[in-house]
């Protein structure tokens, strides 16, 4: 009697011990198919796929589609789809090249270590995506045209406009201070990253248990005491982690002999140095707390996803859709420019095929992440997540040497399998 009973206890403390903690399952399964797949090419690539310099140089190409898939998730969400952002990118990427290497120096005498260039540089490009995303929008919004035919004409449209921009040609260099953002370029140093890190667990703690304590206050169940401190310290691990490994990341002696004194150092001679946080990275947190808060704070995030869950009663209840929908393309378009610096920045020029393809892992980074096809359902980190799996599939396959077209059929079949997954997570849970 007494074995039948502990043989029944122990799955039920097993659920019971999962139950308590609440975790996210969706965020369990990504976190779970990015350690497979590290862990895989790991394997394949004798021990090269996660070492520090790998896992950062993966960070920063990862930066500048994660930063357009947040815009898509609001997209997807309210049930449309853009197929623009590639070459929306290319445009203000094209734009921004030509303002610091033309337009300013020719027109209002700036040279291209001004150090106005750069911020003027961002200003025009920010305000480039957002006119030809909000005019997307309104094309789709108020003229009722499909946003799949909207955004499939934008991609062969803002291709070919940044094509005519240029001439074609490769654009560059580019402003020093621009490139910064870059990656490589542009890095906190190992004193400040761990400042950072440190400043960014402290947060997280006191923020989940502000939380808490926000529940306890209104009557809401909350999770055991236990289970609050174990979450809390695996956020406050995953942190200090992820600095610890960006400051392993050694800087080559070469690279400091070039600039010792950029390194901290005296002399170029025992100077050891790494890379620490890259710029763009503190870029795409930034980006990522902001669109979370509209997702989950603001009256704009709640008719986003009331509009995706019902947009007959959404627009019953008062919501101006056709406005919603020009706000959210043009801030797509403003993405779009941010990804454009990034993209531009890493590679310190503006060639002819920069975001090509773009489009289809921005999408596919949002719907790996949880985004839902059918509208309603989506978040911000999801996407990020989403956006580091692609990243994760693509460079994996090209340290072991699949050939391009190979890589794109992988990353075809993952979204097909993302899709279906999803599908049948919605079918077990009976979730719409």
């Amino acid at each position: 009697m007494s074995d039948t009973s502990t043989a029944t206890d122990a799955p039920a403390a097993r659920r019971s011990f999962w139950q308590a903690l609440d975790l996210d399952t969706r965020l369990l399964g990504m976190i779970g198919a990015f350690v497979l797949v590290a862990l895989v090419f790991n394997v394949l690539t004798d021990g090269r796929f996660l070492t520090p310099r790998n896992i950062f140089n993966l960070t920063i190409q990862t930066v500048s589609v994660a930063i357009m898939a947040t815009g898509m998730v609001f997209v997807i969400v309210t049930r449309h789809i853009d197929l623009s952002v590639g070459a929306l990118l290319a445009t203000c990427t094209a734009v921004m090249a030509m303002t610091q290497t033309s337009f300013l120096p020719n027109v209002l005498g700036l040279e291209l270590g001004h150090p106005m260039i750069p911020w003027i540089t961002m200003l025009v490009g920010l305000v480039t995506g957002a006119i030809i995303g909000g005019f997307q929008g309104y094309l789709i919004g108020y003229q009722a045209i499909p946003a799949f035919i909207v955004t499939l004409g934008g991609l062969l449209i803002w291709r070919n406009v940044a094509w005519h921009l240029t001439d074609g040609q490769t654009i560059g260099p580019l402003n020093e201070t621009y490139m910064l953002l870059g990656g490589i370029n542009g890095t906190l140093g190992v004193f400040w990253s761990w400042a950072l890190g440190l400043a960014a667990a402290v947060a997280a703690a006191v923020g989940l248990m502000s939380a808490r304590r926000t529940k306890v206050s209104h009557g809401f169940p909350v999770k055991p005491l236990w289970a609050e401190g174990a979450i809390i310290a695996i956020v406050v691990a995953a942190i200090l982690g992820f600095v610890a490994i960006l400051n392993a990341y050694a800087v080559p002696e070469r690279v400091v002999a070039r600039d010792f004194e950029r390194w901290g150092c005296d002399a170029a001679e025992g100077c050891t140095a790494a890379y620490g946080i890259p710029y763009s990275v503190l870029l795409l947190i930034a980006v990522a707390i902001i669109m979370t808060v509209i997702a989950q704070r603001t009256r704009l995030g709640r008719y986003i996803f009331a509009t995706g869950g019902n947009p007959d009663a959404a627009e019953l209840s008062g919501v101006n859709t056709k406005l919603l929908t020009v706000k959210i393309f043009a801030m797509v378009g403003m993405l779009c420019a941010l990804g454009g610096i990034v993209a531009s920045a890493r590679l310190g020029y503006h060639t002819n095929d920069i975001g090509v393809l773009d489009e289809l892992r921005v999408i596919a980074a949002a719907v790996i992440g949880g985004t839902a096809l059918s509208g309603g359902i989506g978040t911000i980190y999801g996407a990020i997540f989403g956006a580091l799996i692609m990243q994760s599939l693509q460079s994996g396959m090209a340290m072991v040497g699949v050939d391009a077209p190979y890589q794109n059929i992988v990353v075809g079949l993952v979204l097909v399998l993302a899709v279906w997954i999803d599908i049948q997570y919605r079918k077990l849970t009976g979730a719409k």
